[in-house]
């Protein structure tokens, strides 16, 4: 006991430095952090990027601070790159499927395909974009569902960014019966567009006009451009005040009919 004892007088220095370290270093990682995170939102660094950046520095100055902890507490140095590069070898064997998330990262964070905040749709989910971090990309869908989807499979997905560009162009198409005035339903349709306060007159005014003749019913085709901001919102305004001047007008939006002959013997 009293060689245990003094063993441990002897090393307890190291240990405390070790603990003044591991304090130290934890305090100065998150004032370090903070640090940049002000810095980024002074130089108005998109979101995408702070976010992305700021978890790489969190990863590595935990490392560091294990280092130097390890080096407190009189581990060589050449053990500790030698126990670096084995668990390194160790963890890229093990988790080859999380470095290639790593790596799908990154290319979302160079090829700035969509960024924080933007709605988008990518492997069957779609919803806004919440956070980018190393390993996986987070939305949030309409419903308020928390998505978490692995980089690399955002990497091998076809990816819609619905809120790229400040324009988005606005197209739905309304059944007539074939008995109705489809040139007059064309110009109520025109008309409700026209003084839509919403609707942008460029790059194309808006256009309605006949697609197609359905079984039922003749197909009315109408675009037109708006805010990608008011999409929603004027998209089911349109609707509604479409389906009130057709019935106001005595425009019917028929349903699938089905003829039947019967035939006697």
């Amino acid at each position: 006991m009293e060689r245990f004892w003094n063993h441990f007088v002897d090393y307890l220095p190291h240990l405390i430095a070790a603990l003044i370290i591991f304090i130290g270093g934890m305090i100065a990682m998150k004032i370090v952090l903070k640090i940049m995170s002000k810095g980024m939102k002074v130089k108005h660094i998109d979101k995408t990027l702070h976010k992305f950046s700021t978890s790489i520095v969190h990863v590595i100055c935990l490392i560091l601070i294990v280092v130097m902890v390890l080096s407190a507490l009189q581990v060589p140095m050449t053990s500790i790159v030698a126990a670096i590069g084995a668990a390194g070898l160790a963890i890229g064997l093990a988790l080859q499927n999380s470095l290639s998330n790593v790596a799908g990262g990154f290319i979302i964070l160079f090829t700035r395909t969509f960024k924080i905040g933007d709605y988008i749709s990518v492997g069957g989910q779609e919803g806004f974009v919440e956070a980018i971090t190393i390993l996986q990309t987070t939305i949030l869908t309409m419903e308020n569902k928390r998505v978490s989807i692995p980089n690399k499979m955002v990497t091998d997905s076809v990816v819609i960014n619905f809120t790229a560009l400040e324009k988005r162009r606005l197209e739905l198409r309304f059944n007539i019966a074939y008995e109705d005035d489809h040139k007059k339903a064309m110009a109520i349709i025109l008309s409700i567009l026209n003084t839509h306060p919403d609707i942008m007159h460029e790059p194309d005014e808006p256009m309605c006009v006949m697609e197609a003749h359905a079984d039922s019913s003749i197909v009315l085709l109408m675009r037109a451009w708006l805010p990608t901001q008011k999409y929603w919102a004027t998209r089911y305004d349109v609707i509604q005040k479409v389906k009130e001047e057709f019935d106001r007008n005595g425009i019917t939006i028929p349903f699938n009919q089905v003829d039947m002959h019967i035939k006697n013997n």
